[in-house]
């Protein structure tokens, strides 16, 4: 019995005896199945390879991101935020090793695992019995979770206080129960908010975008688009990281509502003539 991993998307699996005949993850329109065909790994085949290695990065004060090199999966960066003795990890990547823990633990330890969607959701599992944490996770994704854990936790509602300073709000958007994370200390108290792609920065970073489907290139209704950006309107933030590695350096609550206007102008046809 093992727990099988995807390798286009990075999830793990429950144990079974074989792979499963299918990524569900990957078998829908806002993922894709892999043009050579599906396969699988495991997090022990990953680690006896010694190809990965987990880069563990300082981005600002009391902020850390978590990449795996070479790319595995999708490729995101996961965070680590040190709030006041409670220790955040946002987002998770699938590569876990011995080195990645006791380099964790070095920098004090993850308290909680807090994920925006289920692209995400990687090996979450091992990551929490690794650090003894909890997962919290919106209610309205409970259908794709594919490795059950008496850790995780299903939120719901349209926000969800992890502390004092750390917040979940649901924005929906990419899937039904898309989150983001607001740090209310972050940026030196100015607020950061980590948005994985419910709120995805663009190449040219002073601007963001929102899609249902990224790799296919499907877009959100104008209406929900405007939804998302009420939502946050009053959420205090001067910058914003997502699962990429980029960042709306300052005034990103602002550059946010104005991708938002630019987005539905577009989608309405109103922002240029083609």
């Amino acid at each position: 019995m093992k727990n099988y991993i995807c390798t286009t998307c990075g999830v793990q699996y429950d144990l079974s005896a074989a792979p499963p005949a299918e990524c569900i993850i990957c078998n829908e329109e806002r993922q894709y199945v892999n043009p050579d065909g599906q396969a699988w790994t495991t997090l022990e085949e990953l680690k006896q390879s010694r190809a990965f290695q987990n880069e563990i990065c300082f981005e600002e004060e009391h902020l850390y991101s978590l990449t795996t090199k070479p790319r595995l999966g999708i490729g995101q960066t996961a965070y680590l935020i040190q709030e006041s003795g409670f220790h955040l990890l946002w987002d998770c990547i699938t590569y876990l090793d011995q080195k990645t823990i006791e380099d964790i633990k070095k920098l004090g330890g993850i308290q909680a695992v807090a994920l925006s969607h289920p692209h995400y959701y990687s090996t979450q599992a091992e990551w929490a019995e690794a650090f003894d944490a909890p997962i919290y996770i919106h209610e309205d994704d409970k259908e794709w979770v594919q490795r059950p854990s008496e850790r995780i936790v299903f939120w719901s509602g349209e926000s969800l206080e992890l502390s004092e300073r750390l917040t979940l709000h649901r924005l929906g958007g990419h899937f039904k129960g898309g989150a983001v994370c607001h740090w209310k200390n972050g940026d030196g108290g100015n607020g950061i908010l980590l948005t994985g792609d419910i709120i995805q920065v663009v190449q040219d970073q002073e601007w963001v975008s929102f899609m249902y489907s990224y790799p296919n290139l499907i877009p959100l209704p104008a209406r929900k688009v405007k939804q998302m950006a009420d939502q946050v309107k009053d959420i205090p933030f001067n910058r914003l990281y997502n699962a990429f590695h980029r960042a709306v350096k300052k005034s990103a609550g602002e550059r946010v509502q104005q991708s938002a206007e630019r987005y539905i102008k577009a989608v309405d046809g109103t922002l240029f003539s083609t």
